[in-house]
């Protein structure tokens, strides 16, 4: 029998039984006409917080008539986002992966709720795009997702800046580098309009995980924000949708095991974001791939640098676009043999058909071939040792110190550490330690971008190394080691440290330890009792109560 693109949605249009629901949706405005299609949710995290997910409303209208032009009836919603450019280095960054949970459990219930056939996810900022995808798996209706760009650049004094130039300049201002009318300056022309942070941080390198993963069509997220063919983008998006319900594909057809492969391969391949382990370790558990945090190690490894993107880099998201795109990355790594190249993608092609598509724009110099790469191996290491039993991770690009020997400085939150680093009371050679930041013990695992920022900022980039148990911007770099696990809260040996004792960071030799000995932490650990909830109650409370260890992904589990 055909499949029926009304699968889910008759359950609620259908029959003399269902008057009362048709009497509320035409007082909406939808006709008998309407209600006979396949119904298509739209789910759209615009909000007015930040530039992100600002163009999300006038894409939105162009998902709309996509699918409308292709015989559905569309439905649109809205669900939450917190930006993490905004509230970082403030108690707000705690919502901001608690966020993750919230995006994927709305637009569940409404999916659920509703019963939509098919669905497209409209994304942007960091949380909302795993926040989509999470919610797509757990649906597994017919979906896609679609991103809404990248910002445009800024410039400051004839070069092109991002929003990680300007907290690094905040560092610089506290160290009498930069004037505060200068710092003003460049906090005017970082951010010139919608779209999200414009290097491979975060958002654009989640946007590069969807299409390489197969939820995004190939070529789609890569246009940027404000670019006059985002429009035309969105409404292939409307019509494609309706393809792949028509096809009936799903996105649990998708994410097979080489599919994540592909995705991590993208990560290390671009510079991308520590940001990427979390999400992808949350998506495999949603789908029940198995994936663990030595898997990023291992396909890094073996995956070289192929395109020169900020924050290690030389270029940004947009100049990936003028370069071809997503597809030209995935080419490059196809041709090198580093490509899972039959797993299948929504636009109903293999990623390896997509790869084979791209139109490379001549004399291009962002994106080179697996035999001319940037470095020879990827972006991500995952440490382990005596101070992360079960792994930490570090972004390696290129420039950072490889080995660091240095005493402790220990502080139990972000704050008490940007005080120390903006007071020039860290000194060359010393270990920043920020912890009971994690998952649990934050709650929510905070960013931290204003610190390392300063710290790049104040000329200690090459000389100062950071451990913690929170998490890193994507616009981070330098010796920075985050998702220290087990966390300081759950009595993780992070929390044994005192100020002096010496950490030694191996990144060769995936090495990350205390010299102290297993006696003296257990020593330690007799005196040392959890401490007491930040938020007993409320979101960050459940939240706290519920998630897992960095390791798994930062995940809200539910026991039986």
């Amino acid at each position: 029998m055909p499949f029926d693109s009304k699968h889910w949605s008759r359950t609620i249009t259908d029959g003399p039984q269902r008057a009362g629901a048709r009497a509320m949706l035409k007082a909406v405005g939808y006709t008998d006409e309407d209600l006979a299609k396949p119904i298509i949710g739209v789910a759209n995290t615009w909000i007015e917080t930040m530039p992100c997910n600002l163009n999300l409303r006038e894409l939105a209208v162009k998902v709309k008539e996509g699918i409308r032009a292709s015989g559905g009836t569309p439905m649109e919603f809205n669900t939450v986002a917190i930006s993490d450019g905004v509230t970082m280095g403030t108690e707000g960054m705690k919502a901001s992966l608690v966020s993750r949970e919230v995006v994927a459990d709305s637009i569940e219930l409404v999916g659920r709720g509703h019963m939509f056939d098919a669905i497209v996810a409209l994304v942007a900022c960091d949380k909302t795009i795993p926040g989509g995808a999470l919610a797509l798996i757990r649906l597994n209706v017919p979906s896609l997702l679609l991103y809404g760009g990248s910002i445009a650049t800024g410039f400051f004094k004839g070069h092109e800046v991002t929003i990680g130039d300007v907290y690094e300049a905040i560092g610089a201002h506290a160290a009498g580098k930069m004037s505060e009318a200068e710092l003003r300056e460049l906090e005017n022309v970082a951010c010139p309009g919608a779209g999200a942070c414009g290097g491979q941080f975060t958002a654009n390198t989640m946007s590069t995980v969807m299409e390489f993963i197969g939820l995004s069509p190939m070529g789609f997220n890569s246009v940027p924000a404000t670019a006059p063919e985002k429009n035309d983008v969105a409404f292939r998006a409307g019509e494609l949708v309706m393809d792949v319900l028509r096809r009936n594909l799903r996105p649990r057809d998708i994410l097979t095991r080489k599919a994540f492969e592909n995705a991590i391969a993208s990560v290390a391949a671009t510079g991308g974001s520590t940001n990427s382990v979390l999400h992808l370790l949350a998506m495999a558990r949603e789908t029940g791939v198995p994936l663990s945090i030595d898997d990023f190690d291992a396909i890094s490894r073996r995956t070289p640098i192929v395109a020169s993107l900020k924050p290690a880099g030389d270029y940004m998201a947009v100049h990936v676009h003028g370069a071809g795109g997503i597809p030209v990355i995935a080419k490059s790594l196809l041709e090198g043999g580093l490509l899972h190249q039959n797993e299948m993608t929504v636009t109903g092609r293999t990623i390896g058909e997509e790869a084979r598509r791209a139109k490379e724009t001549p004399g291009q110099k962002v994106i080179r071939p697996v035999s001319k790469p940037f470095k020879s191996t990827g972006g991500l290491v995952i440490l382990k040792g005596n101070l992360a039993p079960e792994g930490a991770v570090v972004k390696i690009a290129g420039h950072e110190m490889l080995r660091h020997r240095g005493p402790a400085r220990v502080f139990d939150r972000e704050e008490d550490a940007m005080k120390a680093v903006t007071s020039k009371a860290i000194k060359p050679g010393d270990v920043v330690v920020i912890r009971y930041e994690g998952p649990r013990g934050g709650p929510g695992m905070r960013e931290m971008l204003g610190v390392t920022g300063a710290i790049v900022g104040e000329g200690l980039g090459e000389s100062v190394a950071l451990l913690t148990d929170g998490r890193f911007s994507g616009a981070t770099r330098g010796l920075m080691v985050g998702h220290v696990a087990p966390e300081a809260a759950l009595g993780g040996p992070i929390a044994a440290l005192r100020d002096g004792d010496m950490v030694v960071f191996d990144v060769e030799a995936r090495t990350l330890d205390a010299e102290l000995s297993p006696a003296e932490i257990a020593k330690r650990f007799e005196k040392w009792t959890p401490p007491p909830p930040r938020y007993p109650n409320g979101v960050m409370g459940k939240y706290a109560r519920l998630v897992s260890s960095a390791a798994e992904g930062a995940i809200a589990r539910v026991e039986w």
